[in-house]
């Protein structure tokens, strides 16, 4: 069912296509200009009732050293599985020269239910899942405006199991943690794995 050729027809479609995880990067600076486009994209994400409830911190050089500490620090707490994907991730996050944390500030879950009239209880988990699929929208659209410039990046949501440490490391305690996503130039040129085919994911 699946006609590969149809990621050809433009350029956004060509980047969705070419869109995988990097997580070595050489040691080549990433251009502010740069930066800006990818969080420029991701802002123009879909939002719940375009209250955009989230927040992204861009970490370098001395800021991006303290949390790969925190979470090299914190994966010898974790059963020896998760501590390996931790660390893995603390690799990526060195070898990237900028990293972007994306987090929830639970804005939409407070402002939620007067917005529409609901009880706070019963609309938390409502709107919390309203700001989640916000911001995987918003990290979407940073990934692949990354591709499209000639950067690579990788969604590191195995920091959700520090996430209490990361998000006080942020500044926003209270908020949710959804990904921490370097970017960079990726080491070698790859391709991404094999998707499945629409005739086992698609119902038409």
């Amino acid at each position: 069912m699946e006609d590969q050729n149809v990621f050809y027809r433009n350029e956004t479609l060509r980047s969705i296509y070419k869109r995988h995880s990097i997580r070595m990067f050489t040691d080549r600076n990433v251009a502010e200009d740069d930066i800006m486009t990818i969080l420029n994209a991701a802002n123009h994400a879909p939002s719940a009732h375009n209250q955009q409830s989230w927040r992204f911190i861009v970490l370098k050089e001395e800021k991006k050293n303290e949390l790969i500490k925190l979470v090299v620090g914190h994966s010898g707490k974790l059963p020896r599985p998760t501590s390996a994907l931790l660390r893995m991730a603390a690799r990526s996050i060195a070898s990237a020269p900028v990293v972007i944390a994306v987090m929830n500030t639970g804005q939409l879950i407070q402002r939620g239910p007067d917005l529409f009239e609901m009880e706070k209880e019963s609309a938390r988990d409502f709107f919390r899942i309203m700001e989640i699929q916000s911001s995987a929208a918003a990290v979407e659209n940073m990934m692949i405006a990354a591709t499209s410039i000639g950067l690579g990046s990788v969604w590191l949501g195995i920091l959700i199991m520090v996430q209490e440490e990361v998000l006080t490391f942020l500044g926003n305690p209270n908020g949710e943690f959804m990904a921490v996503v370097p970017v960079g130039y990726p080491v070698k040129s790859s391709s991404g794995p094999k998707k499945r085919s629409l005739d086992v994911v698609c119902q038409i």
